[in-house]
């Protein structure tokens, strides 16, 4: 594919999703992070339904760092995997109560020595919380989407956002990161997707007429 094939794409996405943003609630960098750390493996609706609760509770680096860990699990249940992402919270407060004065840091290379924190949660928190693209957040709806329209042949998270940022121009990124996922929700699903109803179908090498 060419940087114009591409960027010809994302302006059709863009056109067909307007509105698209990013669909956690939050209110702060800290609270970002938390709530992008707890939608692994689960939906946004259900980390936004948690997340209230919880923050309730704690909402500061400084409250998960001395809050009691069975607590921690005990709000998070719904959002599965409760035990692991609760030690993952708990770490993280102190990590960034250590080693970043309280502050949730603004570099991809400071975010993930954050624990629970990888390189696909650090894109959204720098994109989200900071309004600085560093690149492509592949998720499940974004790794799909990449192959079958044939922006990348690879299969890893970090080789697909490498292929994706050597097509898609800087300028783009921040949309890039909102209307794959939406169009992955809302058309290009992973077990029937509506390629009738596609937007892209003339573009898809995936295209199931």
């Amino acid at each position: 594919m060419t940087k114009k094939e591409a960027i010809d794409i994302v302006k059709k996405l863009i056109e067909a999703y307007p509105d698209a943003t990013c669909s956690l609630d939050f209110d702060t960098p800290f609270q970002m992070l938390v709530a992008v750390c707890l939608s692994a493996q689960c939906t946004d609706k259900r980390v936004n339904k948690t997340t209230p609760c919880l923050f309730a509770k704690f909402s500061t680096p400084k409250d998960f760092a001395n809050a009691n860990l069975e607590k921690i699990e005990e709000l998070i249940h719904p959002c599965g995997f409760y035990k692991n992402k609760a030690k993952n919270l708990k770490s993280a407060g102190k990590k960034i109560m250590e080693s970043f004065n309280g502050e949730v840091p603004k570099t991809m290379e400071e975010l993930i020595t954050i624990p629970g924190v990888g390189r696909k949660s650090a894109n959204v928190i720098m994109l989200e919380a900071f309004n600085n693209p560093q690149g492509i957040a592949v998720d499940t709806h974004c790794k799909r989407i990449a192959n079958r329209l044939g922006f990348s042949s690879e299969k890893e998270p970090e080789k697909i956002e490498k292929d994706l940022c050597e097509l898609i121009p800087k300028e783009y990124w921040k949309d890039v990161n909102h209307i794959l996922i939406w169009h992955g929700r809302n058309i290009c699903s992973s077990q029937r997707p509506k390629c009738n109803k596609c937007p892209l179908n003339k573009n898809c090498k995936s295209y199931i007429a």
